[in-house]
């Protein structure tokens, strides 16, 4: 019995993700027409997020959120545990923000346009110096207030528990003077965990942390910003 509920959850989900990608196509290409900034966009994969949310029977809960300043540009880092963490954070948060992805989720059909008509940030993971030209150009296209978002570790985590951070993320707050959002997201590898295609109904907390202010610090001292905003994320993170 359980390889068939297996299947039926799985085939549940997809059949789901493929009814909004075709409902919401058009309406995003247009909206990529309309909207040079991408935040129409933007705001309509929100639907999508939702959407795909109610049909894994998944809350997701936020805390902190008060602590985000309207219109204020942040390089938000984020822990990564799962698929899920993108529909929580893009449900959650309330603000206009763009991922730093990699180049070949462009080549998935449909969903690869509508992550370029958000304006999203395309990079070749393989090439840190394309990469950081990538991120350069693409926060010169984005609207004022406008934050990008960086997973800290750059990969979901197995067991839940933070890996090494990324500098990549912290190297754009400094250069743009930005400040950090740390944000924990509990609960998603629960829903969904890394390597699984069978979702689990469930519930998804997002905690948004303390903004750091990134004046004082320099590319000598990224270290010291790595760990306070790991000390953040970590304080908020919950091991089940």
């Amino acid at each position: 019995m359980k390889p068939v509920v297996r299947f039926a959850k799985i085939f549940w989900l997809a059949l789901w993700a493929g009814i909004m990608t075709l409902l919401l196509f058009i309406p995003m290409m247009l909206a990529s027409v309309l909207s040079t900034t991408g935040n129409l966009a933007f705001s309509i994969s929100k639907i999508w997020a939702r959407a795909m949310l109610l049909a894994s029977f998944t809350r997701v809960d936020i805390h902190g959120k008060d602590k985000i300043r309207k219109g204020q540009s942040y390089v938000i880092i984020s822990n990564h545990q799962s698929h899920y963490d993108i529909l929580a954070l893009v449900t959650t948060l309330g603000m206009q923000f763009r991922w730093i992805i990699k180049k070949e989720l462009l080549k998935i059909p449909l969903f690869g346009r509508a992550l370029y008509a958000s304006r999203n940030i395309f990079i070749d993971r393989q090439n840190p110096e394309s990469a950081r030209e990538s991120i350069r150009k693409g926060l010169e296209r984005l609207p004022d207030g406008t934050s990008i978002m960086f997973f800290a570790e750059g990969t979901r985590s197995l067991d839940g528990r933070l890996g090494d951070f990324k500098k990549g993320g912290f190297a754009v707050a400094l250069e743009n003077s930005f400040p950090v959002l740390p944000v924990t997201v509990n609960g998603s590898r629960k829903v969904l965990s890394k390597g699984s295609l069978e979702f689990r109904p469930g519930r998804i907390g997002v905690t948004v942390g303390d903004p750091i202010d990134t004046v004082g610090y320099d590319h000598s001292t990224m270290g010291s910003l790595i760990e306070k905003t790991r000390r953040t994320i970590q304080s908020n993170l919950h091991i089940e």
